[in-house]
């Protein structure tokens, strides 16, 4: 009985780790949803973005799939956990690049917007959710289509939460640092040694996670600043 809720905990806690990265991840997808749809009226700007989602869910369930089996290949874990740590360090400096979304004029065309521009812009979402996953396409079907549905509806409230708490931007890229690590300890080549040295393993995860929330806030700090001062009159 100890063993089976010890499992289903692990497992809640697992689900809540992917809802929470991928919620934290989501914001440009939010707004590419919002902006694919804004030519339409009423009910079909509603249908186009429930059909958009809807697909861009299934695509999103595929691709992190795939990505699941593809990390089983020898140092792939590894370059996804440092790619992870880019994407990580990108999210905290505010270095994200801005996508160009035609709304769409009709509603196939709205939904085919949406679709194609989640595709392009969800790599992060889905590094992050398979390294999560670990190897369990149960939780990355259940994490997306719990969170994936939370940002279409909640996007707007999400963001103004993000912009009233950086904080919430300082956890996230802790807890993707957390991720990368993780995967990168995984590694199948590595991953014997970290098991011999605990407390290798544990320094690590913190260097790894104090790394990219110190490069991040610095570079988070010289980008603002320099947004203050080019606002400022010569």
């Amino acid at each position: 009985m100890t063993e089976l809720n010890t499992s289903v905990t692990d497992f809640i806690l697992s689900l809540l780790h992917i809802v929470f990265l991928d919620l934290i991840l989501a914001g440009d997808n939010a707004i590419v949803i919002g902006l694919a749809a804004r030519n339409l009226q009423g009910g079909s700007q509603r249908k186009a973005i429930l059909l958009g989602t809807g697909g861009a869910v299934v695509l999103r369930i595929i691709a992190t799939i795939l990505v699941v089996w593809l990390l089983k290949v020898p140092w792939l874990l590894l370059f996804g956990g440092l790619l992870l740590i880019i994407i990580a360090f990108k999210l905290l400096a505010g270095d994200t690049t801005q996508t160009e979304v035609q709304a769409g004029g009709t509603l196939w065309a709205a939904v085919r917007t949406i679709i194609i521009a989640d595709a392009a812009m969800g790599l992060d979402n889905v590094i992050a959710i398979a390294g999560a996953a670990k190897h369990n396409i149960t939780l990355v079907v259940l994490g997306l289509l719990i969170s994936v549905p939370i940002v279409v509806w909640g996007s707007t409230l999400f963001i103004k939460l993000i912009n009233r708490y950086p904080s919430i931007i300082y956890l996230g890229s802790a807890v993707l640092g957390f991720t990368a690590s993780g995967m990168i300890a995984g590694e199948q080549r590595i991953a014997p040694y970290f098991a011999e040295h605990p407390l290798l393993h544990a320094l690590f995860i913190a260097l790894v996670i104090a790394g990219i929330l110190a490069a991040g806030h610095r570079k988070r700090r010289r980008l603002h600043s320099g947004v203050r001062g080019s606002g400022t009159p010569g």
